[in-house]
């Protein structure tokens, strides 16, 4: 059972219940424009950017949190950078910066799912093409997101301001790389970890797996209606 609800005073994306066949044509959508964001030549990456800016004003309106993909893009930014000049020296700056705007654009079409359609419409069309487990893993994961994007941003701005050397200046220099993995990356892997195991404690004792053909949750009611 997924559960609405608010994160440190934080109001919850305002997801949409499209149904099962709504659910399905959003995440062929995002599929075909994740992939397309690696396939796609170079000339034709401003066309995606703009149905990307589409989707990331839409998911805004949604109440989606765009502050931890934006921090995300510029950490990456910048260890990219910084690997190309170690590498390449300043040469090919121009092919790492077209390398995260790439990621960039695969990574918002997934951000804006999250946020707009609920995790058990999107378990449920799983359901059709793969395994009920799997469903519920690729489902989970992907209704992460929002709090993935939510931590990253809150434990940043946290080791920033007791003194961390991970501003995107500073991730230039390779020296700072680590304490961006031990400050940033470790603590978040051990709240992802802390949290999946609740989940997985959450469906077993839910009895989830006892049968082929689970059942999803149907919320008739509105955001504004009986709670």
């Amino acid at each position: 059972m997924w559960v609405k609800g608010q994160r440190h005073g934080r109001a919850s994306p305002k997801r949409l219940d499209l149904g099962v066949w709504g659910s399905a044509t959003a995440l062929i959508l995002v599929v075909t424009l994740s992939s397309a964001a690696f396939l796609l030549p170079q000339t034709q990456l401003p066309w995606l950017a703009a149905i990307n800016l589409i989707l990331v004003a839409h998911g805004m309106l949604q109440r989606g949190a765009i502050g931890g993909v934006i921090r995300f893009v510029l950490l990456q930014l910048g260890f990219t950078l910084g690997l190309y000049a170690l590498m390449h020296g300043g040469e090919q700056l121009g092919q790492g910066t077209l390398a995260v705007a790439r990621i960039t654009l695969a990574l918002l079409p997934g951000w804006w799912l999250s946020v707009t359609v609920r995790p058990e419409r999107i378990g449920e069309v799983l359901c059709l093409v793969m395994p009920a487990k799997w469903a519920f893993v690729v489902a989970a994961s992907i209704g992460l997101l929002p709090f993935m994007t939510q931590e990253i941003a809150e434990i940043y701005q946290l080791q920033r301001l007791r003194g961390a050397r991970i501003a995107p200046k500073q991730l230039l220099n390779p020296r700072n790389w680590p304490e961006l993995a031990y400050c940033v990356l470790f603590p978040l892997l051990i709240q992802l970890l802390k949290l999946a195991k609740q989940m997985a404690l959450a469906a077993k004792s839910r009895h989830f797996g006892h049968t082929s053909k689970p059942t999803h949750w149907q919320d008739t009611r509105s955001e504004h209606g009986n709670k």
